[in-house]
């Protein structure tokens, strides 16, 4: 219950999202990830109990972005979390914002970095092959329709190989859908989120 007269009282953080929708049964596959994310993070992420209304969708949630932003790939997980913060920025996305600026922190074990890459990444100090993977996923973001040659030549010459631009662009794909869905949908960032690796 909020506070009377606090308008500063958190949310209520056990309201998963502001849609009505009843969670399915899990299967045992996805009733074990629950569990290894409970033991790995101390809690369920968010994202996971907003899908679980569907099997089959949060399975393809799961599968695409742990591939993403697990599996083999040119990119360093550093790498692939700032893409998904500077996305989120882009695209002002609470939940994505809080969950993978917490990931970055503890990824980073540098929260100024981490932080100033969440608020504002052309602020912080980042290697010429960083901000050019930066620039470009923020433009994919804000205008797409102007991503062309040279912006892949741009990657191309700070070291990036096409494979890995195939990644980037992978990876700001992926959290553009997933900024959307947390915005349409009401997704709130688990409490835990905030004060994780400070």
């Amino acid at each position: 219950m909020k506070a009377a007269g606090n308008p500063a009282a958190a949310p209520n953080q056990e309201k998963v999202i502001a849609l009505d929708l009843t969670p399915a049964e899990l299967d045992e596959a996805m009733k074990a990830y629950f569990a290894k994310c409970q033991e790995k993070l101390g809690f369920i992420p968010n994202v996971l109990k907003a899908y679980s209304f569907d099997l089959a969708k949060l399975k393809a949630f799961v599968a695409m972005s742990d591939d993403l932003m697990l599996g083999k790939s040119g990119l360093s997980k550093i790498e692939r979390e700032m893409i998904a913060v500077v996305v989120s920025c882009a695209n002002h996305c609470h939940y994505c914002l809080v969950a993978h600026g917490a990931v970055l922190r503890k990824l980073t074990g540098n929260p100024m970095l981490a932080e100033t890459v969440v608020a504002n990444y052309r602020a912080a100090e980042l290697a010429a092959r960083t901000r050019a993977m930066l620039d470009f996923s923020w433009k994919l973001t804000e205008s797409p329709w102007e991503v062309g040659e040279e912006d892949r030549e741009a990657l191309r010459k700070v070291g990036f190989s096409d494979r890995d631009i195939w990644d980037i662009s992978a990876v700001a794909g992926f959290f553009n859908m997933s900024n959307r869905m947390a915005t349409a949908s009401g997704n709130e960032p688990n409490a835990e989120y905030y004060s994780m690796a400070r």
